[in-house]
């Protein structure tokens, strides 16, 4: 049963100011009205705080008074700023801190965002921002995106629509959206984790738990010039011999490093009341070695393999990054990126389009063919239309693809990896129409990924990674709603004419 929202008189606010002769932020100023708009009629702003303010009852524990009508109260407005302030920031591509900047100085982010008084005007932080995107879970906005979508097509008059939404056809690709990694280089590996654990070497020892060593900034020293030594024996004679000898210096001073290293953190875990630290932040340095240390002897004997005895390593068995677990080498093969790092992300775009379905994988994707038919029956249960078209390239096509579709009795616009095949179906013009219509599936995604994802997305861990894609395909969508709603207005004004 959802929660009980209390209702509020909303705060008086001064008006926006009258700006002349600046037509991109006309534009702009238009744009954000609309998604207020849509956030309003469409019900999607009460959803949200619904679903936030029951999962927030939920985690009260047993026995406690509940929250006072104050409190529940101050909690659904920090619900609509979370909302809102992470569509308008993914929308305006900005982050943490240049958004909590620019709403301190714009009256018009201010009037969306809901902190516009006639008296003071308090703007969140950039420690709130990040708080605001993790305000509720994937699943939660998943929900979100797809109720918008339902009722674009069963009430198009609640969204100021001329038409219904169609989303009986779709379109289906995957791309990589790529992780905020550097290219992960073995002996590079070795580097990130000397400036890892040394900086928080210096943390402990500059609250007075000390062992005999040389500083800190010593080892960083040495390990920067060794690694500028690797990069230069590329280019000179008997480079292979010279990188083999720099490695081994390499390895050399990086045990020295985790001996070191280790030391201190044990100090740290037996002393760490001496400190001026709380157990909490105690825990997050312990934390922050603990991720490297775990990792240094593998990422070790993966170097060894590959520069000391020449060997490759498993793409499944590799360490990219030291702080990113979950990224995987994604083969892509195509002109100026021969291989990716990061997750693979489907997605589907309807016929007007929206976003309709998308997932992101933190393991290794399966291929293409077998993605189809999960997606489908994904989308079907979740909008509740039964699919009447399904297109995509020759990489989801296969055998069973096409049985399954003709059963389910779905149009198959999938392009047939066989070369008679597609000859054949080249001669219907519905298919000719769908493989059109597919092709501008590449641009949509080279929309989302450089307008609402980021490339690379600067998100850290693959659950935040996650929900960012998720904020971005609800900031998209409204974004696409909004535009048709004002085609369709034009439109029926010119046929008014």
């Amino acid at each position: 049963m959802p929660a009980a929202i209390i209702p509020f008189q909303r705060p008086l606010a001064p008006a926006l100011p009258a700006i002349e002769g600046n037509l991109d932020y006309r534009h702009l100023r238009d744009q954000f009205l609309a998604f207020d708009q849509l956030l309003r009629t469409s019900g999607l702003e009460t959803q949200f705080v619904s679903t936030s303010l029951q999962d927030w009852l939920a985690q009260a524990k047993p026995g406690r008074r509940a929250p006072s009508a104050k409190a529940q109260g101050h909690f659904q407005e920090h619900c609509r700023r979370a909302l809102r302030c992470n569509i308008a920031r993914t929308f305006l591509r900005e982050n943490f801190r240049g958004f909590a900047a620019r709403v301190a100085d714009s009256p018009l982010l201010q009037q969306f965002c809901g902190l516009s008084r006639l008296d003071k005007i308090r703007v969140p932080s950039k420690s709130t921002l990040q708080r605001y995107e993790q305000w509720s879970q994937e699943p939660k906005m998943r929900e979100l995106i797809d109720q918008l979508l339902r009722q674009g097509r069963e009430q198009p008059q609640q969204l100021d629509l001329q038409q219904p939404l169609d989303l009986e056809s779709y379109f289906l690709d995957t791309t990589c959206l790529k992780a905020c990694i550097h290219f992960p280089v073995d002996w590079v590996l070795f580097r990130d984790a000397t400036r890892t654990l040394m900086k928080a070497v210096r943390l402990i020892r500059d609250q007075g738990l000390k062992h005999r060593m040389e500083e800190p900034e010593v080892f960083l020293s040495r390990m920067n010039g060794l690694c500028l030594e690797m990069s230069r024996a590329y280019g000179q004679n008997n480079s292979q011999r010279r990188r083999k000898r720099t490695f081994r210096k390499i390895d050399k001073l990086a045990q020295i490093v985790r001996a070191h290293a280790q030391r201190y953190r044990t100090i740290l875990e037996e002393q760490w009341e001496q400190t001026q630290w709380t157990r909490k932040q105690a825990k997050q340095v312990l934390r922050r070695m603990d991720q490297v240390l775990e990792q240094l002897p593998a990422a070790r004997r993966q170097a060894r393999q590959r520069i000391l005895k020449e060997e490759p390593v498993k793409n499944q068995d590799k360490i990219l990054s030291l702080y990113e677990p979950e990224v995987r080498v994604i083969v892509r093969r195509k002109a100026g990126a021969e291989v990716e790092f990061g997750n693979t992300l489907l997605l589907g775009e309807s016929l007007d389009g929206l976003i309709v379905d998308w997932e992101l994988f933190a393991e290794s994707a399966p291929a293409d063919s077998r993605l189809v038919l999960r997606s489908l029956e994904r989308t079907q249960a979740n909008l509740g239309v039964r699919m009447s078209l399904l297109g995509a390239d020759r990489g989801f096509d296969s055998q069973s693809n096409q049985e399954a579709l003709r059963r389910r009795r779905v149009y198959n616009a999938l392009c047939p990896r066989n070369p008679r095949q597609l000859k054949k179906r080249k001669r219907s013009w519905k298919f000719k129409a769908a493989q059109r219509r597919r092709a501008q599936t590449e641009g949509r995604i080279g929309i989302l990924k450089e307008n609402f994802f980021g490339s690379p997305l600067r998100r850290k861990g693959f659950a935040h990674r996650n929900l960012a894609v998720t904020w971005g395909v609800l900031t998209h969508n409204l974004w696409v709603i909004a535009t048709l709603v004002r085609e369709q207005a034009e439109e029926a004004k010119e046929e008014a004419a």
